[in-house]
Order: structure tokens, then C-alpha cells, then sequence
């Protein structure tokens, strides 16, 4: 657990940290008694000297000014590697940062303390960090909202990086309840019953080989009493991805409880809104299920229906998370009619093909909508890039039988394809965004040895959620 203070002035005779941008080390000198620290500000760099009563002082890279928008990874690096020397509280030279500065160093701080190892059998137990920040008392709101922002995405990533037999459809639905009770919206739990009353039937026939029936999850945060919905938020949840009986090869396959990277950022954008009482209406819709093999599941070649009433030819079972996204974003447009509504899913490999791990792939007709969300990717460092939705497309969702099929089976273009699926089911919306996570929700990290969630998303969508305000 982390506690966050403003202090005035630093303490000189306990530990801290001061960070420092390249060509801007001047006030290093007042705080050490090395006259010339050979250290540069390079970013992530640290280096460690001991004050006068032995207290431990952290000189903190920060790069060049250009490197401020990833800072919050600075100072999790920092935190991360060094927190176990610290004493009961560590402080922050914070007088020099901007408020937004202050938010990222504080979520960087919050996200250090994240433990992976939340299932072994002895875990590392948390212990309480009291971080102080030397700053004005007007920044303390600054970070209020980071260690709120950082508690969400470390709740996020314990929910991508948890294991399928333990994250199934209801825990997802569970752990939205408990999180609506706590940060004060309205969590609603369909379940099998009222799915099929309902007509989510892409959803129910992507659960059908699962024993963990599917479930969708509709999370009200609605502080404007009366009012529209201004944004409308779906997420892919596929709490585990066999592939069906389009069945994945083995390798890798352990890492498909990531598949529902999106309903994870949709789960936790909600709840920050709520927590940092936004005033702006949103409503989050999850739809998840487990796409597992058995008897019952659906095949290559069935025609199933849809909550739309369009009818969907499946031509490959691993193409599950756009049918359960189509009868998500069929719903939430029908019953709140959102004046913008996005989508994220971990949903494809072509998107990582095209844009490696450093973007998320981003489809809409809004320029308005693709500008606001690329500027705001650049300041968080969490990156988006434009990728078209050209109607020369169309013909690959062609259906001899059915109102269209689920899978073009070309080898190109396949987040393309994926994106003018899921267009098909948003009633031509002209604010509707499509962002495939499939490259930045999960991957190599330098804090575990294996994959694990990147927390991607969280801050990408909060600050855009903001701007709208």
C-alpha cells in the first residue's frame, strides 16, 4: 500500500529522490557532498549517494524534455529496484514539476508496487509506502489522481495476468459488482438466462463449449442526472482463447487468459471516472465468455444469429471476440445511444504484425475523434495509430448464406478485416472508435520473466475521457 503527502520542503536527513532532466542538474549540488556526481540525467538512469546523517539520496534520470511523457516509467524503474533499502517513507523533489508531472511520478511510484506472484503460496506481502511530495499544496490533487489512476491499472493487470480457471465470465462480473459497491456506480450482470431472453446470441454461441457460461456486464457511471451519455465503452472479455475448434497451436497458448485485455480497460476506466467523480456520463459494456472446445461448442460453417438480428457465417471459431464485441456494441447503441462510443480488444495478430509493440491499432470515420485520441496517445505515451476502414473491404465479409461471415481466411489485412466486421454492427455511427490492444495490453516486461499486462489503456482513455469534459 502507498500513502502520498505534499510536504513543503525536503527533509534533508531522510531519503529521497531528485530527479533531474539532462542540461538541468543544478540543484543536484545543494544535496549531495559529491562535488561533480558522474551522472547525466540519462532516462531511467539512477544513482545512488548517502547524505550527511546517512540517509540515502537517489539522483533520478529523467532524459530530455521530450522523455516527460513516459516519466511515470522512470520512477516505477526506480521505485521497483529500490524501494526494499527504503525506510518508512521516501521523498519527492518535486518543486520544479508541472502538475501533470507530478500525476505521472506518482502513478509510476503506484505502479511499482504491483506483485505478479498473487497465487503462490507464500506471496510477497505489500509493505506501506509513505511517499511525500515537496510541492505546493495546489498540486496535491495531482497526486490524488495519479495513485488513484495507479491503483486502477495495478488492479488491471492483476486481472489480465490471473489464471483462467480462477477468471472466469462471473469472476469478471463479480469483481465489477465489488467495484461499483465501492466506487459508488451501477454495476447490472446478465447472465445465461437473460442473455438468451435478450438475444446476445453471438455472445451465448461463443460461450456454448465453455462449462463457465458467458456473461455481459453493464457498468453505469452516470453523475449527470437526465442527461445523454457522452461516451459509450465496450470491452472484448474472453477470460480464456482455446481458439474453439479453429483450435490454437500449443506454444503460447498458456498466454491466451490475456484475451480480455479490453473488457479489463473498460472495467477500470469506469472505475476511475467514479472514483475521480468526472462529471460526464459513461457507460461501460462487457462481454464475456470462454471460448473453450466440447460437444456443444459452435462449428466452421454454422450461421448463428446475433443481438442485431443480422445473421453471421462462421468460417473460423478463433474469429470469437468480434462476435461477442458485434452483440455488445449492438446493445449499448440500441439502449444509450452514446454520443461517442469506442471499442478495445486484444483482438487480433495482424494489428501486431503491422504495428509491432509500440501502438495500438486505431479505426474510425471521426477525424475529430482519431485527432484528439493520436494527440492524447503521444502525451501518455500510450500511442495509437490510424489505420483505414475503406469500403474496398466490404467484399471480404461476403456471405453466400448469411448476412455476412465472421473471417475473410485471406492472409493480409486482417485487422482491417476484424474492424469493418465490427463497423457492421454500429448502426453507421459516425463517433465510433475501434482500438485493437492486441500489441500493447500484453508482453515482455522488465519486472517479470515471463509475459505479463502492460496496464495499457487505463491512462490513454482516462485523459480523453477528461477532454471531454
Amino acid at each position: 500500500m502507498t500513502v502520498f503527502k505534499q510536504i513543503s520542503k525536503l527533509n534533508t536527513e531522510k531519503d529521497m529522490i531528485i530527479p533531474c532532466y539532462k542540461g538541468d542538474m543544478d540543484h543536484v549540488q545543494q544535496y549531495i557532498l559529491v562535488g561533480k556526481p558522474d551522472f547525466d540525467g540519462t532516462f531511467s538512469s539512477f544513482q545512488m549517494f548517502y547524505g550527511k546523517t546517512g540517509n540515502r539520496i537517489y539522483l533520478l534520470g529523467l532524459g530530455e524534455r521530450k522523455d516527460a511523457v513516459k516519466l511515470e516509467q522512470a520512477f516505477q524503474k526506480l521505485c521497483f529496484e529500490t524501494k526494499k533499502y527504503w525506510k518508512k517513507d521516501i521523498q519527492i523533489n518535486a518543486d520544479k514539476f508541472s502538475s501533470e508531472e507530478i500525476k505521472k511520478a506518482a502513478i509510476g511510484m503506484q505502479i511499482a508496487t504491483y506483485e505478479i506472484g498473487q497465487f503462490k503460496s507464500d506471496p510477497i506481502a505489500s509493505e506501506m509506502i509513505t511517499v511525500a511530495f515537496a510541492c505546493s499544496e495546489e498540486n496535491i490533487e495531482a497526486f490524488e489522481e495519479g495513485k488513484q489512476i495507479g491503483e486502477t491499472i495495478n488492479r488491471i493487470k492483476a486481472l489480465v495476468d490471473a489464471p483462467a480457471n480462477h477468471k472466469t465470465p462471473e469472476f469478471l462480473g463479480q469483481w465489477a459488482m465489488n467495484s461499483a459497491a465501492e466506487s459508488n456506480y451501477k454495476c447490472t450482470v446478465l447472465h445465461q438466462k437473460e442473455l438468451i431472453e435478450q438475444g446476445f446470441d453471438a455472445v451465448l454461441a461463443v460461450g456454448k463449449g465453455s462449462v463457465h457460461p458467458p456473461v455481459v456486464i453493464i457498468n453505469e457511471y452516470l453523475p449527470k442526472k437526465g442527461k445523454a451519455v457522452d461516451i459509450g465503452l465496450v470491452g472484448k472479455g474472453i477470460t480464456f482463447d482455446s481458439g474453439g475448434l479453429s483450435i490454437k497451436p500449443s506454444q503460447n497458448l498458456h498466454y491466451m487468459k490475456s484475451d480480455m485485455g479490453g473488457a479489463a480497460v473498460v472495467l477500470g476506466v469506469v472505475e476511475v471516472a467514479a472514483r475521480l467523480k468526472l462529471n460526464i456520463n459513461i457507460v461501460g459494456v462487457v462481454a464475456s465468455a470462454e471460448n473453450a472446445v466440447d460437444a456443444s461448442s459452435y462449428r466452421p460453417g454454422d450461421v448463428i444469429n446475433s443481438y442485431s438480428g443480422k445473421t453471421i457465417e462462421i468460417i473460423d471459431t478463433d474469429a470469437e471476440g468480434r462476435l461477442v464485441l458485434a452483440d455488445a456494441l449492438s446493445f449499448i447503441i440500441k439502449k444509450y445511444q452514446p454520443k461517442q462510443l469506442i471499442d478495445l480488444a486484444t483482438l487480433t495478430g495482424s494489428v501486431v504484425r503491422t504495428l509491432g509493440f509500440a501502438a495500438a491499432g486505431m479505426f474510425t470515420h471521426s477525424n475529430e475523434m482519431a485527432e484528439r485520441m493520436s494527440n492524447i496517445g503521444e502525451e501518455v505515451h500510450e500511442r495509437v495509430w490510424r489505420l483505414p476502414l475503406y469500403d474496398d473491404f466490404e467484399s471480404d465479409l461476403h456471405s453466400d448464406i448469411a448476412d455476412l461471415r465472421n473471417f475473410s481466411g485471406k492472409p493480409i489485412a486482417g485487422a482491417i478485416n476484424a474492424a469493418k466486421f465490427l463497423e457492421s454492427f454500429t448502426e453507421s455511427s459516425k463517433n465510433w472508435m475501434h482500438l485493437d490492444i492486441a500489441g500493447v495490453a500484453f508482453g515482455d516486461s522488465n519486472y517479470t520473466k515471463m509475459k505479463s499486462a502492460s496496464g495499457y489503456g487505463v491512462q490513454l482513455l482516462t485523459k480523453y475521457i477528461k477532454s471531454l469534459i
